[in-house]
């Protein structure tokens, strides 16, 4: 096969699974463009803020697609295109999509609540607790691997990090620009982008060259600052900009593919067994957002549905940006596809991707390292997005924790941004100088997707009591539930057998929250058929 009936055949379905399972979940969640949202009932103008859906698609976009889908089926292809392949298009449509979708959803039915929270008010607090700790565990995990990565590529492709750190100030301007001084929302837009070119083009003239540590160090310090922040005057406008990089290059990189229809060289026939572990269950959780991501629920609960301005907007936010990132993950394995094994063996991941979508825009007349430079920025866009959504995300789920139910007088942390955005920081820390991206990489891989089984679990219990069908819902959660289990397993035995104990003993506590958290659920949900019990 080629590459441009490979991407082809991909649009297809997604467009074809937007409409109509997309559709179909869109009715039986009973999405109301009438019913108010709680960006408008809660709004304080830091973290609950009515959003432009252009803006939110922007924000959510950038947050959810981080370097995990460019990483993961790259990384993954090593079991063969076509498999990879099948999940990320089995994977997206019917199990992806959802989950991001309903977690919105779910979401601004409880005023804007992350899962946590909603965990309490439907299976009850001790599940919600320690349901926070497997989700800060995880958190922690994403900072690690993102920071890792990206210092690393700012390391081997300055003109990125100078550009990318240029972006920060012009994300503030266009930030104060739009909502403090109410300037035509277009015209800074068009202004913005001009900028952000302006950025690039500074980048590649003056690289700020700079040791792998020290830019951990900078962007640790950067994640400090947009996690205090409010959403406005940086997350939500850099997020939005840097929107307009990874539009353009995803559509490059279509449209390089669809003009070059390159020969897939990388052998396409499953292989059970890689370096990396079995295919099952190895596949499904190094492949991650790209097919399926528990990190999603987190940004869907914690930062999207607290902008959302209609509930209209939830379906192409959540189920058409999610189908955006499946369509970038096959764009990456094609960029793979296109080497022999042989070829990929032991390549960074990045620079695969990044060589070789330069070489199939190059066709288009676009200088090679112009296109080199310019989707190396876009993978370091993504992963920044990430990183400081992460953190603030963490922040959310250590503050969620030690708050307590109806008490007027919250305990400090609860209440205090600054210390909890210094306590999640300071543990990621540890695990950034601790490890490489690489050795984090398949423990990020099995918390992800158990994130998301457990996520997939909460939103069916709602569903129950709602008497709603859950099929949709529960057997994806179930699928990915018990293969991240054997994942998880796994790692055990592989970091056990490396000595790398801290990661070991990690894994352990994930499965045995997992195993609880999935015990507690399938109870709730035994009990609220059993009773027929009627919640809203």
């Amino acid at each position: 096969m080629n590459g441009a009936l490979l991407i082809g055949i991909s649009i297809v379905v997604f467009i074809a699974g937007y409409k109509f399972w997309g559709g179909y979940v869109s009715r039986t969640l009973g999405v109301d463009p009438k019913r108010v949202t709680p960006a408008h009932t809660m709004e304080d103008g830091i973290d609950y803020v009515p959003t432009k859906p252009a803006v939110l698609l922007g924000h959510h976009f950038s947050s959810i697609a981080g370097a995990a889908p460019i990483i993961g089926p790259i990384v993954a292809a090593s079991f063969g295109w076509v498999a990879v392949a099948l999940w990320i298009l089995i994977g997206g449509v019917f199990m992806g999509a959802v989950h991001d979708f309903a977690s919105i959803i779910i979401s601004i039915r409880h005023q804007g609540r992350s899962v946590g929270e909603v965990i309490e008010a439907r299976i009850g607090r001790r599940s919600k607790l320690l349901f926070l700790i497997f989700v800060f565990a995880a958190l922690l995990l994403i900072m690690a691997v993102f920071t890792n990565a990206i210092a690393n590529l700012f390391h081997a492709f300055p003109e990125a990090g100078t550009a990318s750190m240029l972006f920060i100030g012009i994300a503030v301007v266009f930030g104060l620009a739009v909502y403090r001084f109410k300037t035509n929302f277009v015209l800074t837009s068009v202004l913005g982008v001009a900028a952000l070119m302006l950025c690039i083009w500074l980048g590649y003239l003056m690289p700020v060259r700079l040791s792998v540590n020290i830019w951990k160090l900078i962007l640790l310090a950067y994640v400090v600052v947009a996690s205090i922040l409010p959403v406005w005057v940086l997350l939500q406008p850099r997020d939005y900009l840097n929107s307009f990089i990874l539009y353009v290059m995803l559509l490059g990189l279509v449209a390089g593919i669809i003009f070059v229809n390159p020969t897939l060289k990388l052998h396409g026939t499953p292989t059970f067994s890689t370096s990396q572990g079995p295919l099952m269950p190895i596949l499904f959780v190094t492949v991650a957002c790209g097919a399926l991501s528990g990190f999603h629920s987190l940004v869907a609960s914690g930062t999207t549905s607290k902008q959302l301005d209609n509930e209209a907007h939830a379906k192409p936010v959540g189920y058409g940006g999610m189908l955006i990132e499946s369509l970038l993950a096959m764009g990456a394995l094609i960029t793979a596809a296109m080497l022999t094994k042989e070829q990929l063996a032991g390549q960074n991941p990045v620079a695969v991707f990044s060589n070789n979508a330069a070489l199939l825009v190059s066709k288009l007349g676009i200088p090679f390292k112009i296109g080199r430079n310019f989707m190396a920025l876009a993978v370091a866009a993504f992963a920044l997005t990430s990183l400081d959504t992460a953190t603030r995300l963490g922040r959310f789920a250590l503050q969620e924790f030690f708050m307590k139910k109806d008490r007027e007088e919250q305990p400090f942390l609860a209440r205090n941004r600054y210390v909890a955005t210094f306590i999640t920081v300071a543990l990621g820390s540890v695990l950034v100088f601790s490890g490489t991206a690489k050795e984090i990489w398949p423990i990020f891989g099995a918390a992800n997707q158990l994130l998301a089984a457990l996520a997939f679990m909460t939103i069916s219990v709602w569903l129950v009591h709602l008497k709603k069908p859950i099929a949709f819902t529960m057997i994806p959660g179930v699928f990915i539930y018990f293969v991240t289990l054997f994942a998880l397993g796994y790692n055990i035995w592989s970091y056990g057998k490396s000595a790398n104990y801290p990661l070991a003993v990690l894994s352990s506590i994930l499965i045995v929250l997992a195993l609880f958290l999935g015990i507690e659920g399938v109870k709730n949900i035994t009990a609220a058929r059993s009773q027929k019990q009627e919640l809203a």
